[in-house]
């Protein structure tokens, strides 16, 4: 029968043959008896991904292509507007400067020819439309932001009669005109109706009717409020 010490013995052995150790090798314990780095398994290098060749840059993010296939004068910009300040212009004889309220955080400076056609008075607090997509301009050391659109027509005497082209009384400010019987405007930026031309491509098309009515190509501009017209210039060219 086998002793205390040969069963000992024996489980020992059975134990080292189960966890791989040689016979008579210290067992190393959980509180580090044996090289933990020796010991722990090799961490594994993380594979590093081949950069993707690319050409070709992420596309900027801006303003929605301009619609070059609408009607010419829906890429201009007319806006309701009245005048709440106006001066004569110091070193130009026919000009008027003049602040305009068409709905904007801050009116706009504009000078407009018609100190021949309006005293200051006529001009102060009338109601208007003002072309809005128009690049600034210095006219005679003063930058102005637009134009105010009129219409005109030459007298038997061979002198002209100038009259604003203006909104009905209801229209709000800031409101953009539309005109009848064409898709809403999807005006174009001052830049691109300065490089097209597109202000000048219109003026020839730009009419009052004969009640005088203001049209391009006999479509009426229009406001919530009604049409815009000018008081007694009939079949008169705008500009």
């Amino acid at each position: 029968m086998a002793s205390a010490m040969d069963l000992l013995d024996e489980a020992i052995a059975d134990l080292e043959a189960k966890l791989n150790i040689a016979p008579g090798a210290d067992v190393p314990t959980a509180s580090g008896g044996g090289d933990k780095k020796k010991d722990a398994p090799p961490k594994k290098k993380k594979e590093k991904k081949p950069k993707q060749q690319n050409n070709q840059k992420p596309a900027k993010k801006g303003a929605a292509p301009a619609n070059v296939d609408q009607p010419d004068i829906c890429k201009l910009e007319f806006k309701v507007g009245v005048i709440t300040k106006v001066w004569a212009h110091p070193d130009a004889d026919k000009l008027y400067c003049e602040e305009i309220d068409v709905g904007e955080d801050a009116p706009r400076q504009i000078a407009s020819g018609l100190r021949p056609h309006y005293s200051e008075e006529g001009m102060l607090n009338r109601r208007l439309l003002v072309v809005s997509n128009l690049k600034a301009k210095n006219l005679v050391g003063f930058k102005s932001h637009g134009m105010v659109l009129c219409a005109a027509e030459t007298k038997e005497d061979g002198s002209e009669l100038v009259e604003f082209i203006e909104p009905p009384e209801g229209a709000p400010l800031g409101e953009v005109v539309t005109f009848e019987g064409l898709p809403n405007p999807e005006p174009f930026s001052a830049s691109q109706v300065e490089k097209k031309k597109v202000f000048q491509g219109c003026l020839e098309g730009m009419k009052t009717t004969d009640e005088g009515l203001a049209a391009w190509n006999g479509h009426v501009f229009m406001t919530s409020a009604g049409p815009c017209k000018s008081t007694t210039v009939k079949n008169g060219a705008m500009r």
